[in-house]
């Protein structure tokens, strides 16, 4: 596609979110990457929380963790370069081994990812043997290893469900794992590290065991600012992510994957729409549904995802840089994990 074809799509899509002297700079690296996407046969994979400009022009798929997932999987390319952050990108290597995964950024991590460790994990198992563990998607390869089945917000209650278990330990996000807890009738746990290894109350009854990790965007949207919008917006609707704390989502008319909560926008005519996720999601929901009323509530945004830019995809392409490599005996273990989960979905 010629460079000014490029910025005449994008134009069209994001004139009213992008301004224009930043479209045109953009359009000329969309086509770079574009041209040479084809010399080199890679596909890119998108994540709904990419920036406008990236989101709406390179990738060959875009959509939440559990999509992407699938699409790696299924992919004949030599390389995957994936918009994301860097637990993705290593579930594209962990199924697809021979391929060439790259990063665009050399650090693009995730507080969720780093909240947990395999140690822990392995502890987990020890304090609770026969547990079955569920390890969210959010979580770097050797966690993987160490679970028996990943899951993604989207496909997390049908993931637990599957197991068929009096008690599960799910891990590492705290508020997703309450919101699964409080959706599936079970009590939910989350020991502590204590002088003598993890502890709690063995009074309790309980049917899920959690972790205290947390994604460092959605723990910042609060009841507080819910009823300040609802204030302003009586018929607003509020649509959050389970990362969300549980008080945030039972203050919602909605919660779901990210890809839920778009399919939500485009098949409501609500007067007003207000997502409580990653910003960079409502601008890309309003490129495409231009009349859909989208509320704003943009003060916090995702450190590691923002690091994903045009720039650095085409470097990443010109260059092969940053390869993604897991270890063979991790990425065999945590393949079991992430196919169960793309079985179960």
């Amino acid at each position: 596609m010629p460079e000014n074809q490029m910025y005449l799509k994008m134009k069209a899509l994001l004139r009213n979110v992008v301004p224009d002297v930043e479209l045109r700079y953009k359009a000329g690296l969309a086509e770079q990457i574009n041209v040479l996407k084809a010399e080199k046969n890679a596909v890119i994979l998108g994540h709904n929380y990419m920036e406008p400009a990236l989101y709406h022009s390179i990738p060959d798929f875009v959509g939440d963790s559990l999509y992407l997932a699938r699409m790696a999987a299924k992919t004949e390319k030599d390389i995957i370069v994936f918009c994301g952050v860097k637990f993705m990108a290593e579930t594209a290597k962990i199924l697809n081994p021979t391929k060439t995964v790259l990063l665009p950024a050399a650090k693009a991590g995730c507080s969720l990812a780093e909240s947990i460790t395999a140690e822990d994990v392995r502890n987990l198992r020890k304090r609770f043997p026969g547990v079955p563990v569920v390890t969210y998607v959010n979580t770097y390869a050797d966690v993987k290893a160490e679970s028996d089945v990943c899951c993604t917000s989207g496909n997390a209650v049908a993931v637990v469900e599957s197991l068929k278990s009096d008690t599960i330990i799910f891990l590492p996000d705290e508020y997703l794992a309450g919101n699964i807890a409080r959706e599936t009738g079970k009590h939910i746990i989350f020991p502590t590290l204590g002088a003598k290894g993890l502890e709690f109350d063995t009074s309790l009854d309980y049917q899920m065991v959690g972790w205290r990790g947390r994604c460092e965007v959605h723990e910042k949207f609060t009841v507080a600012d819910i009823r300040s919008v609802r204030e302003q917006f009586p018929d607003v609707v509020i649509l959050s992510h389970p990362e969300c704390s549980p008080e945030v989502v039972a203050a919602s008319d909605f919660s779901g994957s990210t890809t839920a909560m778009i399919r939500y926008v485009e098949q409501s005519n609500a007067p007003h729409f207000l997502l409580l996720t990653e910003c960079a999601m409502g601008d890309n929901i309003i490129a495409a549904n231009p009349e859909k009323p989208m509320l704003r509530l943009c003060s916090v945004r995702c450190p590691h995802m923002n690091q994903i830019t045009l720039e650095d995809t085409l470097k990443s392409l010109q260059l092969n840089q940053y390869v993604i490599e897991v270890p063979e005996p991790v990425r065999l273990r945590a393949l079991k994990a992430v196919e169960r989960m793309i079985a179960i979905s």
